[in-house]
C-alpha cells in the first residue's frame, strides 16, 4: 500500500500535469493536479459543458496517483 509520505513525493513531482487518483473506496478521478498542500492534493476536474471545479482529496483517501501516460 502506497503510504502517505510517497502520495506527497509522488503529487508534488506530478504538480501542473494530468493524473488519475485511485481512491481507497475504490473511485477514481482524474485531472490537472494543481496543488499540494495540507496534507491534500488539489484537482481541477472537468463536470460539464464548460464547467471545471477544483476538488481536494486527503492523503487517508487516495491509495494511489499516476500520470497520465504520453499519446
Amino acid at each position: 500500500m502506497t503510504t502517505p509520505a510517497s502520495i506527497e513525493q509522488k503529487a508534488l513531482f506530478y504538480r501542473g500535469r494530468p493524473v488519475g487518483v485511485s481512491l481507497r473506496n475504490g473511485q477514481g478521478v482524474s485531472g490537472i493536479l494543481c496543488s499540494v498542500q495540507g496534507g491534500q492534493i488539489y484537482l481541477i476536474q472537468y463536470l460539464y459543458a464548460t464547467q471545471f471545479a477544483t476538488f481536494h482529496y486527503g492523503y487517508n483517501e487516495i491509495a494511489d496517483n499516476l500520470p497520465y501516460p504520453s499519446c
